[in-house]
């Protein structure tokens, strides 16, 4: 596995070993002597055992589609549980250990990404959407592009005129979003079948997290002004990304 892979699955190993911490506290109350507590503590016992076993199996399943480049439809759904819930464990865990949230952020897009690539998918342009921030928008653009793309002069000021031609070329819906609210809008009026997001670490973390079983590719935005302002985007990896989605790898 690459390095940057190697953050986010070494996090949640680490998630995983600090749940199980708690086991020798609960088998330590079991011990006391008050009935009804044994009861409900047997009960949350059973529960957190299953848990832990379920996530284990979850990462488990992640390690071995990136170590095979092949995912399997049996192990994507447990796969996508241990993510939906040690992910914002692995931030905590990474805070403790000083390690930045956006480095662990970037680790679990990569791990996604790689995910998705395994699958080997093969849709049609129709079938793809292209959804970005609306920062990639030179910010003295006098003409609105979020409720339609369209209205680009395709002046060359932004990358947004490459990737409408980029659209054009693999025949894929695109779009621009003001935020999470809207591009979940958007997704569910466009019904894509795989989706290209390009945004920042935490805007792509968190709407691959709430994508549920539509494959999300993310791609990194650029931000020599900062976050949120003037950014762009390197057009040659969203045709990449194209190209994976669109012709199976």
């Amino acid at each position: 596995m690459e390095s940057k892979k190697r953050i986010y699955i070494g996090l949640l190993i680490i998630s995983l070993v600090t749940m199980a911490l708690f086991m020798p506290l609960l088998v330590f109350l079991l011990q006391q002597n008050t009935p009804v507590s044994k009861i409900v503590l047997t009960i949350i016992a059973i529960l957190i055992g299953g848990i832990f076993l379920l996530l284990g199996l979850g990462i488990m399943a992640i390690i071995i589609m990136i170590i095979r480049s092949k995912t399997n439809p049996s192990l994507d759904s447990i796969a996508k549980l241990a993510n939906e819930l040690l992910f914002p464990i692995t931030l905590v865990i990474g805070k403790v250990l000083a390690i930045p949230p956006e480095k662990i952020r970037s680790s679990y897009i990569a791990v996604n990404n790689y995910l998705v690539k395994s699958k080997h998918i093969i849709l049609k342009g129709e079938n793809v959407l292209i959804l970005l921030p609306h920062c990639l928008q030179n910010d003295e653009c006098p003409h609105k592009i979020t409720m339609d793309i369209n209205n680009c002069k395709q002046c060359g000021k932004c990358c947004i005129s490459d990737l409408i031609k980029l659209s054009h070329k693999y025949s894929a819906i695109i779009k621009v979003a003001t935020g999470g609210t809207l591009a979940r809008k958007m997704i569910k009026e466009c019904r894509p079948s795989g989706v290209i997001a390009v945004a920042c670490e935490r805007d792509l973390s968190s709407g691959i997290q709430d994508s549920g079983s539509l494959p999300v590719y993310g791609v990194l935005n650029r931000r020599p002004n900062g976050p949120c302002h003037n950014t762009s985007v390197d057009v040659a990896k969203v045709e990449q990304a194209l190209i994976m989605i669109c012709r199976g790898g």
